[in-house]
């Protein structure tokens, strides 16, 4: 899928994990492609983010990029596979909980920048009532995730993470499969949880833990 996410050409991955100055970096690349920011009417690429989805027969399949439409990528059967472990076991935990809210999957929402459809996502029983039912949530949920496909670049998804966290986003999470690696990041922290350790919520769904390999499979 083509994405208008900005990363700089010399990135590293491994730089980016032991240097949180790379962050700001990343952050820098995107602001100056915030085209609905910067935009004289703003409001009217809104709408026509809401109109796109409120048309589209299957919403979560695609993403409103660049002021275009863009389809998501296909998942394959291991993403499927991980995706719907989060979605159960993130579902689950805020029932058994008792902490509430909602567990979407592939559901649509804005970002400052264009519209997004974030592999799982789970908002706050606050929110939920706030916003009520909407087609397209009008800002990035709180909770995200995102599965990485063998296609996907690593650095892409991480300033995808800057999207979502400068849109509303408290806690991202990127999961990458064939690396068997989990990495959470918020506004001030990026942990990365491997094959063996058990992987945990830094601010939303409090008390949330699941191993990795059970999580993978």
């Amino acid at each position: 899928m083509k994405d208008s996410t900005a990363v700089p050409s010399h990135f590293s991955l491994d730089e980016w994990i032991n240097n949180p100055l790379k962050d700001a970096e990343i952050t820098e690349d995107i602001v100056e492609i915030d085209w609905m920011e910067n935009s004289e009417d703003k409001s009217k690429s809104l709408k026509k983010i809401d109109e796109i989805y409120e048309d589209a027969d299957e919403a979560y399949e695609i993403e409103w990029v660049n002021e275009e439409l863009a389809e998501q990528r296909t998942l394959t059967l291991k993403q499927r596979r991980i995706l719907g472990n989060l979605y159960y076991h993130w579902r689950s935990y805020k029932d058994s909980s008792g902490q509430g809210g909602e567990v979407y999957n592939h559901v649509p929402c804005r970002t400052k920048i264009q519209g997004r459809s974030p592999d799982v996502a789970y908002i706050t029983p606050q929110l939920a009532k706030h916003f009520g039912e909407l087609e397209v949530f009008p800002q990035s949920f709180p909770l995200v995730a995102e599965v990485a496909s063998p296609a996907d670049l690593a650095e892409e998804l991480i300033a995808k993470s800057h999207e979502y966290l400068r849109s509303g986003s408290e806690e991202v999470w990127l999961i990458l499969p064939e690396n068997r690696w989990i990495i959470i990041i918020t506004e001030n922290q990026k942990l990365i949880f491997g094959s063996g350790d058990i992987v945990y919520t830094q601010r939303l769904l409090n008390g949330f833990s699941v191993e990795v390999d059970e999580l993978l499979g």
